[in-house]
């Protein structure tokens, strides 16, 4: 028996040094776990930043020798490969071509009328901030739940066409799947590269909750479809425009109309598409808004002269009226805050894998078709020598000597390429109007300043729990 597995270690060290024959240079790891025991699962991004200094801008790294470069466990496992997340080939150019027809057709768009979505965003931000002034202002106040349910509420309206009032009992059932589930992928993350750990009963709770709460929400995705198909019929009957959408949900079901005498239909336009669509969407839409609002007013809050210099501004633009989306060019500096944020705490700092359709030549190393390509926005946000003092929050990054606004060549939020982030424009125009909302109306004051920065690792980077002071002005 010993000996079978020695000629197996042996036969896969061998293919291990095939494997890395003609891939850029990294570190070597372990038979059959690679490199992943080595990744601080507290703070992967920084190990794996450490490597990128070490190794260079371009550098491989097998994580598990044995299973090749399948899919990720967590994702293609789970969601089978649906959404838009997930998706590829045909599915995922329909999927992405659709969902950006709807929020252009919503006004989450550089390009056409954009007023009803201001007034979507402008109204749940005004809910916060009237929501804040009920609360003891002298009391410290954990901003994590009212920011959620403000954001949340967008997205909702977005989505499923409804909001709901605070304290719902569906809302907040919502709101605890949504955080609980984010919470366990980050735990079960090995077994994206390490798929048979699933039967460890470390990782079995984690497991069942993301199949159970899986279900659980698609039952109530398919509630509000029904619920959205009788609203569609009744504009039928009524001889009303049923071209005229107002939530995802909607524009799902007009365009599956539209073809379903098309073979679209069974591809791109079935149930399960439909439910794991929504999923991203609202997931997506809810959790990365959410985290970089967070990091903004802890920022905010530590840094009283950024603050001042922020309020001033806000007082000389808008006087006593409301934001508006007509403001950003006049307030470079709140634009640059926002962006210094995204930069010093990349939300998600590992990036979203891509996969290698063929061979790629890059840097005089072919990265083979299947691997898996990661792009490490941690290690470009914080490179000393684009950004000269990485940990030092400096918005005047983003300030050119015009005094205007302007994008560094290095800095990718939203990643970049095909597959950038499809909602960066509805997470611009959400990330500017709630921030100069709530701080034309409250100052910030930070609890405990020591508060801890590195922030918690899962899905997204977010801060530990913080409280603060909101001081009405």
């Amino acid at each position: 028996m010993i000996c079978y597995i020695l000629i197996a270690l042996v036969l896969i060290c061998l293919k291990t040094l095939w494997q890395r024959r003609k891939l850029p240079p990294g570190p070597w790891g372990l038979p059959l776990v690679g490199y992943l025991p080595f990744l601080d699962p507290k703070a992967p991004q920084v190990s794996l930043t450490e490597l990128a200094k070490k190794y260079g801008p371009v550098y491989s790294l097998l994580l598990d020798v044995t299973t090749g470069r399948a899919p990720l466990y967590l994702t293609h496992g789970i969601m089978n490969g649906y959404g838009i997340i997930c998706a590829q080939g045909d599915l995922w150019k329909d999927q992405r071509r659709f969902v950006h027809n709807c929020l252009r057709h919503f006004g989450a768009s550089k390009i056409g009328p954009r007023d009803n979505m201001e007034k979507l965003i402008i109204k749940h931000v005004k809910e916060f901030v009237r929501y804040i002034k009920t609360l003891d202002t002298k009391q410290p106040i954990d901003p994590l739940r009212p920011l959620r349910h403000c954001l949340g509420s967008i997205i909702n309206e977005i989505v499923f066409g409804r909001s709901w009032e605070r304290g719902n009992e569906t809302w907040e059932e919502l709101q605890e799947l949504q955080e609980e589930g984010l919470k366990y992928i980050g735990i079960a993350g090995p077994l994206n590269f390490l798929p048979f750990l699933r039967f460890l009963p470390m990782f079995k709770r984690p497991m069942s909750f993301l199949i159970k709460g899986q279900h659980k929400t698609h039952r109530f995705y398919q509630k509000l479809i029904n619920e959205e198909n009788v609203l569609l019929n009744k504009s039928r009957s009524a001889d009303l425009d049923t071209n005229s959408y107002t939530n995802l949900i909607q524009g799902f079901l007009i365009e599956r109309e539209k073809r379903q005498n098309t073979d679209d239909v069974h591809k791109y336009y079935n149930e399960k598409q439909f439910h794991h669509l929504l999923a991203d969407v609202f997931g997506a839409g809810l959790d990365t808004t959410l985290v970089t609002l967070r990091w903004f007013l802890l920022y905010i809050a530590r840094n009283a002269k950024i603050q001042s210099q922020l309020r001033d501004d806000l007082k000389t633009i808008l006087n006593d009226r409301d934001p508006s989306l007509n403001d950003m060019e006049s307030l470079p500096f709140v634009e640059a805050c926002l962006s210094e944020t995204q930069r010093i705490r990349s939300v998600v700092p590992i990036g979203i894998p891509h996969g290698a359709l063929d061979d790629i030549k890059l840097n005089g190393y072919v990265i083979p078709k299947g691997a898996m390509i990661v792009p490490l926005q941690w290690a470009v946000h914080m490179n000393e020598k684009v950004y000269p003092e990485p940990e030092n929050f400096n918005p005047s990054r983003f300030i050119n000597e015009e005094g205007r606004y302007f994008k560094p060549e290095y800095f990718i939020p939203f990643q970049n390429g095909k597959r950038m982030c499809i909602g960066d424009e509805l997470a611009r125009m959400m990330m500017f109007l709630v921030s100069t909302t709530i701080l034309k109306t409250f100052h910030l004051d930070l609890e405990d300043h020591k508060t801890c920065m590195e922030g918690e690792s899962g899905i997204t980077l977010s801060p530990q729990p913080y409280k603060l002071i909101f001081s009405e002005i």
